[in-house]
């Protein structure tokens, strides 16, 4: 198998698509050779862990309201291009995902990364729910597997805290300065949500190298 390192937010709408693109290659290539392993990288490392009005947060970085629109205005479109949902009505607050990002490592631990990274996109941009906050993401934890119980120790204990916020700074000081980014064997970066053409593509290359050389 080849690895195939994702770093990604889970408020990030590129993410959201590049992840739905990447599906829609997998599912065509059953065959394909990856293992996928999600890593963090947060948007806004300096969030307050309460989080913030979206609106207040949206038209501070875009410089009002009519900034945030056209800002967001591709991606709702590539979205709609994708087939995906994005209900950005129901988006109250925009979050930390420090929280999120350790629920990931722990779903890594116990091999249910990928479809809580799933579950978070939906809760978030469909539901449009607050997923900074304990009591979703512990949700998101039970209805994917894991144990609810140990979950909200971990969150209470405060373990892989540090480790979440190293490695996303680990992640700047080797490049990733926008997500999602996608890194092959660890050694080629794939920048962007790429369209499914172009995984399809790397797919077919991958498996008839690892073919060649078997």
């Amino acid at each position: 198998m080849i690895k195939l390192y994702i770093f990604s937010d889970p408020i990030c709408p590129w993410c959201y698509i590049g992840k739905a693109r990447l599906d829609a290659a997998l599912e065509q290539r059953p065959n394909h050779p990856f293992e996928i392993e999600w890593h963090p990288f947060m948007l806004n490392p300096t969030m307050p862990a309460e989080g913030m009005d979206r609106r207040a947060y949206l038209e501070g970085k875009f410089g009002g309201k009519e900034g945030a629109v056209q800002a967001y205005l591709p991606v709702v479109q590539e979205a709609e291009a994708s087939g995906l949902q994005i209900n950005f009505d129901a988006i109250g607050r925009t979050p930390s995902t420090l929280d999120a990002h350790r629920l990931i490592h722990w779903a890594h631990l116990e091999g249910r990364q990928t479809a809580v990274v799933s579950r978070l996109f939906k809760s978030y941009f469909i539901d449009g729910q607050d997923i900074g906050d304990r009591t979703v993401l512990a949700d998101i934890a039970e209805s994917t597997g894991m144990d609810r119980a140990v979950t909200e120790r971990l969150f209470e204990s405060g373990a892989d805290a540090d480790n979440i916020k190293a490695r996303d700074m680990d992640a700047r000081e080797k490049g990733v300065s926008a997500v999602p980014t996608f890194v092959i064997a660890n050694q080629h970066v794939v920048p962007g949500a790429q369209p499914t053409d172009l995984w399809l593509k790397v797919i077919d290359e991958l498996v008839t190298q690892v073919e060649g050389e078997a």
